[in-house]
């Protein structure tokens, strides 16, 4: 571990970790890899002890959101806590993983091979390699955002003993669902979602089908080099599990073209943000691990299970939809095999993810009967209809965690832990504190 170096923002003070841990934790003496994390506290409790809280952002790949002083939930935890916001591992600065360095991990195979040890299993066991470090051995409180949240209840599973307290807001998973059945609960849901967004902005029902018509005559590349497709155009939808997502989706939408002197045309302020939107760049584990952060049957590969449900889903078909006169839907959390030929991030890693996707041995990632016998303080938020997340699967998952206790509500969408503010995790340590 290197010497951490400090630093201010208004209200706060940080401090860069860098800790070497193993890649494989049951080769503790074969090759090591590097974790950040920053610490952030409070300036004018910076002197006292403490006791710690350790977030784990969504994903799968997604460093630690980079706030700005007292940002969202943060407000509330430094009332408190001394907060450490993890890289988890090959995302952000803690080593990170993407196009440009995974090809000096060797073969296709070899680099498949690697992404294994990159699952939540592995991201709660780097937690307790780095824990004693910093909290001189005592557990600390873990605060889950979505796929953060299937990191805690890992951690709930096999190391419960590290945890004062776990907090998960829209990341309680399902203990036994195949990949296949995830997203057999998601398609629907998304529908849903797409409907809502249809009745809230009817006008968009024309602008959707008259850019998807325009893509399938004519693909656009975007300015870094994406292949925008009509069923790239789709994978839009992601936005519509946010609070403002369907808002914005709207804003993207209402002024897609311009008039050339060769007639309408996309423009490049649409093709820009759409960009923004659709590009790997900055998170490609995202995509090249989705699927597998499901996988607990050691016979079954994943096999591109968001691709092979959609078939059932024929209203996802552009091509069918204008066709006739409906909507075109646009899809959600879901990777397909498209995604590495169109996302020039992710096209030198196409046969990387076929290899995962087709890889079988997995291992369960959750133990169903130290979870009943659960003593850790647990609240959850379950967000009514969350689209990444199945509500149904959350909650049969909070019957099944002893003492867990629950906050479901419809006032907020999958971010509700960044779009409420302190109010979210006041209600969750609330519950742990069994103070409501």
């Amino acid at each position: 571990m290197t010497l951490p170096r400090s630093y201010r923002q208004p209200g706060v003070v940080l401090t860069d970790h860098h800790f070497t841990v193993p890649l494989d934790h049951d080769r503790p003496d074969g090759e090591r890899i590097e974790l950040y994390a920053r610490e952030v506290v409070a300036n004018d409790k910076d002197p006292e002890r403490l006791p710690w809280l350790l977030y784990l952002e969504g994903g799968p790949g997604f460093g630690a959101r980079r706030f700005t002083g007292r940002q969202a939930w943060l407000e509330r935890a430094l009332a408190d806590h001394r907060v450490l916001l993890l890289d988890q591992r090959g995302t952000g600065r803690s080593t990170p993983l993407n196009r440009q360095t995974l090809p000096a991990r060797g073969t296709p195979a070899e680099q498949a091979a690697h992404l294994t040890h990159f699952r939540a299993d592995s991201i709660v066991r780097d937690a307790e390699a780095i824990r004693p470090a910093l909290t001189g051995g005592a557990p600390w409180t873990v605060l889950g955002q979505s796929f953060g949240g299937f990191c805690a209840t890992h951690y709930l599973s096999t190391a419960p003993e590290g945890l004062t307290a776990a907090l998960i807001t829209g990341g309680l998973p399902s203990l036994h669902a195949t990949a296949t059945e995830v997203y057999e609960a998601a398609y629907p849901r998304i529908e849903r979602k797409n409907l809502a967004h249809y009745a809230r902005y009817p006008m968009d029902v024309d602008r959707a089908r008259r850019i998807a018509a325009h893509l399938a005559e004519r693909p656009a590349e975007l300015p870094g080099g994406y292949r925008l497709t009509t069923e790239a155009f789709q994978s839009l939808g992601l936005m519509l599990g946010a609070g403002d997502g369907s808002h914005q989706l709207h804003y993207l939408l209402e002024d897609a073209f311009v008039t050339t002197p060769a007639g309408p045309a996309l423009s490049d302020a649409f093709l820009h943000a759409v960009q923004v939107h659709l590009s790997f760049a900055g998170h490609p584990l995202y995509a090249l691990l989705h699927e597998a952060i499901y996988a607990q049957d050691p016979a079954a590969p994943t096999a591109w299970a968001a691709e092979r449900v959609r078939a059932a889903h024929p209203r996802f078909d552009a091509a069918k939809a204008l066709a006739g006169d409906g909507p075109v839907l646009f899809t959600g959390e879901t990777i397909h095999p498209w995604h590495f030929t169109s996302d020039p991030a992710l096209a030198p890693l196409r046969e990387t993810a076929g290899l995962l996707a087709s890889r079988t041995g997995w291992t369960p990632l959750y133990d169903p009967a130290v979870l009943a016998a659960n003593e850790v303080p647990v609240a959850a938020a379950v967000y009514h209809d969350d689209m990444y997340v199945d509500t149904a699967h959350s909650l049969a998952t909070a019957r099944a965690v002893r003492g867990l206790r629950t906050w479901v509500t419809d006032e907020f969408e999958h971010d509700g832990v960044r779009a409420g503010g302190p109010r979210v995790l006041d209600r969750l340590l609330s519950l742990v504190r069994d103070e409501v």
